[in-house]
């Protein structure tokens, strides 16, 4: 097993790309902490990686808080006695439209989750992972944060942001041996937030529309973003620091 008896905190892990990585790192031996602020769903996932035999706990918090934070780091711990991977999922965005149309309050909620997250995922859990004598942060950004589309300017620069953050956070972090990447998913119809990226309900014409800017012809998948990530949290990238992988099927070239 590539990751056997690391420990792995997942938020935004009730669904989509983030049960996807949770899935394959506990079935890779990992024992996750899995987040999200929908407990039903969060305790849905954790249940199925016991089921199948991993080692997997839920716990809720909003990745925005401190608080939070300290539940997840401490509750990582506890399970498996250390802390070695961090994996920044959970995500949100303002719906398509103009610029000047996004409201103080959306653009709030975008920058906190998708950026402010990050600083407490480092204030709480960079000392776990000195502690534990490295480890890595693996942050989910996107192909929009490289290559932008009209309608999401406010998403696209924070999670430009992320990326960004990810590479200053592995100068500062490497001599702990605590390495940082960042992946960039592409658009994919079949994720919660689809409409929001869309502009409205995905029907054929707009799913033909975003396929066509997609050089191999097929939108990226939880199992693409979570082979990736199981790639970053092994010892296989142990040399790999302040990279963005994009997993856009070529979009971003």
């Amino acid at each position: 097993m590539r990751i056997e008896g690391k420990s792995v905190i997942i938020t935004g892990a009730g669904g989509g790309i983030g049960e996807g990585i949770a899935h394959r790192m506990a079935e890779e031996g990992a024992a996750v902490i899995i987040n999200d602020i929908n407990a039903a769903l969060g305790e849905k996932v954790a249940g199925a990686i016991c089921n199948a035999g991993g080692k997997a706990r839920f716990v809720q918090g909003d990745v925005t808080k401190s608080v939070d934070w300290e539940k997840l780091v401490a509750a990582a711990v506890d399970l498996a006695g250390k802390l070695d991977v961090i994996v920044n999922n959970a995500g949100w965005t303002h719906r398509n439209r103009p610029l000047l149309e996004v409201s103080e309050d959306q653009f709030d909620k975008v920058y906190s989750i998708n950026v402010k997250s990050i600083y407490w995922s480092a204030i709480h859990g960079a000392p776990a992972l000195m502690r534990a004598g490295g480890g890595s942060f693996i942050n989910i950004a996107s192909a929009a944060g490289v290559r932008p589309r009209p309608g999401l300017t406010w998403y696209n620069g924070s999670k430009s942001a992320a990326i960004m953050t990810s590479k200053s956070m592995a100068i500062e972090l490497g001599p702990h041996n605590i390495r940082v990447n960042c992946i960039n998913p592409v658009f994919n119809p079949d994720t919660g937030l689809s409409a929001e990226f869309a502009g409205g309900p995905v029907d054929e014409a707009l799913r033909a529309k975003y396929l066509a800017a997609i050089p191999l012809g097929r939108f990226s998948t939880a199992l693409d973003v979570a082979n990736t990530a199981l790639f970053l949290a092994s010892d296989e990238a142990s040399f790999i620091n302040g990279v963005c992988i994009e997993v856009d099927g070529g979009r971003a070239v």
